[in-house]
């Protein structure tokens, strides 16, 4: 047993503990996260993904996305609701992390889990985060502005003029897409790291374990299962229909709607066609045409024929005028 605690690389530890806390924290804060998108209390940039994923990311970014947004001028999001998901997010994280802190130390290091422990792991690893991931947001952003220009003055270069456009951008954001992204996960597995030495030295002042295998399998199990399963399933159901609730009605509030200046005219249904009563209603039409037609050619001849007669009277009483006595 001491040679699997000794062969645990401070990357591992930090890995064992981050990653079950921030799938075991991730659907409660998702809930309230959708619940104040439906409130319209928060809005995210273009780089929602990258927001996104840093405030869900918790406790490392408790402290450390308000310094990239305020100090390094890196406008993520706005709204009330992005300061109260962090207020929120700190009770969940602390319950997340003790959970599987306390699992981890019986498990891996089989060490009795100190008094607070929850509470230590979290704002160690949020101090860790407010100093590390801006240095990393500094790093790969300057690495990624540096590959990007050099991506770009290299494909400039008179061997590779001829290259199509569709090819030239896969290949330069495949250049500086792979230098960026080995930045940041070489930067991320260092910041995992100097986790997971605070949790190691934290672990080596914790008293050995002196149960048996049995009872630490039993107290194990009851960290992960709360005995009472019914009160827990109870609160849960209660949680989750007051958060629906919440969620529907708020999203009909904020649901966008045209303003009245751009108010699209009504449409009224239009009536199934007939076939039969369209074709009959078009041959009633160019019946009435017809006659109308015929009318016209009618009062245009008489016309014609009244003005002939016209012509043919003035020339008859204009020609006995003419003759001499």
């Amino acid at each position: 047993m001491s040679d699997e605690r000794d062969s645990l690389s401070p990357t591992k530890i930090g890995l064992g503990v981050l990653w079950p806390a921030f799938w075991t924290a991730l659907p409660i804060k998702l809930a309230f996260t959708v619940v104040f998108l439906a409130m319209d209390l928060m809005h995210f940039e273009g780089r929602i993904g990258l927001a996104f994923v840093m405030l869900l990311a918790s406790p490392v970014t408790v402290f450390a996305l308000p310094i990239i947004s305020l100090g390094l001028d890196s406008h993520i999001g706005e709204g009330a609701g992005i300061a109260l998901l962090f207020l929120l997010a700190i009770p969940i994280d602390i319950w997340a992390l003790g959970i599987v802190g306390r699992t981890y130390f019986l498990e891996k290091f089989r060490k009795e889990p100190p008094e607070g422990l929850a509470v230590m792991l979290w704002w160690k690893s949020a101090v860790v985060g407010a100093f590390f991931l801006p240095l990393v947001w500094l790093i790969v952003g300057t690495v990624t502005s540096a590959a990007m220009s050099m991506a770009h003055s290299f494909f400039d270069m008179e061997l590779f003029k001829g290259l199509p456009v569709a090819e030239r951008i896969s290949a330069e954001l495949s250049l500086w897409g792979g230098a960026a992204a080995t930045a940041l996960i070489i930067l991320l597995l260092i910041g995992v790291s100097l986790i997971g030495r605070i949790i190691r030295s934290s672990a080596e002042t914790a008293r050995p374990l002196s149960d048996s295998y049995e009872r630490v399998v039993r107290r194990w199990d009851s960290m992960r299962v709360p005995a009472d399963q019914g009160l827990m399933l109870t609160a849960l159901t209660l949680g989750g229909v007051v958060l629906s609730l919440v969620f529907w009605a708020s999203l009909p509030v904020t649901t966008p709607h045209p303003h009245e200046c751009c108010k699209k005219p009504e449409v009224k249904a239009q009536l199934p066609y007939k076939p039969l009563e369209a074709l009959n209603k078009d041959e009633k039409m160019i019946a009435q045409l017809e006659a109308q037609l015929d009318a016209l050619e009618k009062q245009k001849a008489d016309a014609q024929k009244d003005k002939g007669k016209a012509k043919k009277a003035a020339n008859g009483s204009a020609a006995p005028a003419t003759k001499k006595p």
